[in-house]
């Protein structure tokens, strides 16, 4: 009798990669390459874990994650709401919320979903997470902490503490998810409080400049020095030759003029335009001399250019405002300027003194961007002494 021995069995073939689920993309907005990145990961793990689950009874987990990440990729594909709003359409800041809310919630149920062994590895990146977005002071943190010292005194014990502790676990995640989200939205807020006052404002200087050009003699930005007994009359792009002003009993051979009719042969159509300009200029110096006091940010919204943004029409209305208090005498010794070139140099000056405005913006644009770096570098809210 022959006995013949079978052939080693085929190896498993690997999956085709055109059977594989593509990421998808590419897209445009650099939020949406990284949530498509990010659903394709968690889905790959929830696959992977769902296999030998004791905890999806009836794939309940693994098809609510599923569910999130399927809205998620929704979003970073931009697909059109459900109730046709199209105004909606090019604002990026709902389609972004519902983006990172679902990505929170397919984690906190991954963490459901997944075995005591993968949970305690993912205890020091959960410790972090919870760490940065949770205050020292919240409830939540104090007893997460609590519990990562108590298993790194253990490990004997981990798993067994982990699994314990699993809904404690995730109920401390996801309030850090939540409060983090809270914190972007609070930036996305404030970066469209900022880029409306910028649009505001420059419509503003538009509006003068225009009112300028038509009506050049309703805010003209000139001034009349005065030496002996003639004035001279000077804007900021002309000076008149120096006239004897009208007053009673004055002598008929000094040739007298009409204050009104000097300044309206002086005063050129351009002149509100052109301070305004000296001082876009002036704020884009000291924009551009912020630039050393500002540290590289990983958040997606550009709150630093958004406060540079600001300075530039600001300059331009305070360089407008500064010359016309002058003109109006508010600055003692200083509301009769010798030359053109006087009133364009304390153009600048005003223009760059936005500054002192702008300032108090800017620290607050620090903060809020602290909030995002961590939750415990947000200021104390100022306590409040009752008379």
């Amino acid at each position: 009798m022959i006995i013949t021995k079978a052939p080693p069995a085929a190896p498993n073939p690997l999956p085709r990669i055109d059977a594989v689920r593509p990421v998808g993309g590419p897209v445009w907005v650099a939020w949406r390459e990284s949530t498509l990145t990010r659903a394709f990961e968690l889905e790959t793990l929830t696959d992977f874990l769902a296999q030998n689950s004791s905890r999806d009874f009836d794939s309940a987990l693994s098809k609510a994650i599923k569910c999130h990440l399927s809205a998620a990729r929704d979003a970073a594909s931009g697909k059109k709401p459900e109730l046709g709003m199209r105004i909606r359409l090019s604002r990026n800041g709902p389609l972004l919320e519902r983006a990172m809310s679902n990505l929170d919630a397919a984690e906190a149920q991954l963490l459901n979903l997944a075995p005591s062994d993968y949970l305690l590895g993912q205890v020091p990146s959960l410790l972090r997470h919870v760490q940065r977005h949770l205050r020292s002071s919240d409830p939540g943190r104090q007893e997460f902490e609590r519990l990562v010292r108590n298993i790194n005194n253990d490990r004997g014990s981990a798993l067994d503490k982990v699994d314990a502790a699993r809904d404690q676990i995730v109920a401390t995640v996801r309030a850090a998810s939540s409060a983090a989200l809270r914190e972007n939205i609070r930036l996305r807020s404030f970066r469209n409080i900022v880029v409306s006052t910028t649009v505001l404002l420059s419509m503003l200087v538009v509006v003068l400049g225009v009112i300028g050009y038509l009506k050049p003699t309703l805010i003209p930005m000139c001034f009349a020095p005065q030496e002996a007994s003639q004035l001279t009359m000077v804007c900021p792009t002309d000076e008149s030759v120096p006239f004897t002003p009208v007053r009673p009993g004055a002598d008929k051979m000094d040739s007298p003029r009409e204050f009104g009719d000097v300044l309206t042969e002086t005063v050129r159509k351009t002149d509100v335009i052109v301070i305004e300009l000296v001082g876009l200029v002036a704020a884009a110096i000291a924009a551009a001399a912020a630039i050393s006091h500002v540290r590289g940010s990983s958040e997606r919204y550009g709150i630093p250019v958004a406060l540079a943004a600001l300075k530039l029409p600001t300059g331009a209305l305070t360089a407008f405002l500064g010359l016309l208090l002058m003109r109006g005498g508010f600055v003692p010794g200083l509301n009769a300027l010798d030359t053109s070139a006087q009133i364009l140099a304390w153009g600048l000056v005003f223009g760059y003194a936005q500054q002192l405005f702008t300032r108090l913006i800017d620290q607050q644009g620090q903060s809020v961007l602290n909030a995002v770096r961590g939750a415990d570098n947000v200021p104390p809210p100022r306590k409040t002494v009752a008379a």
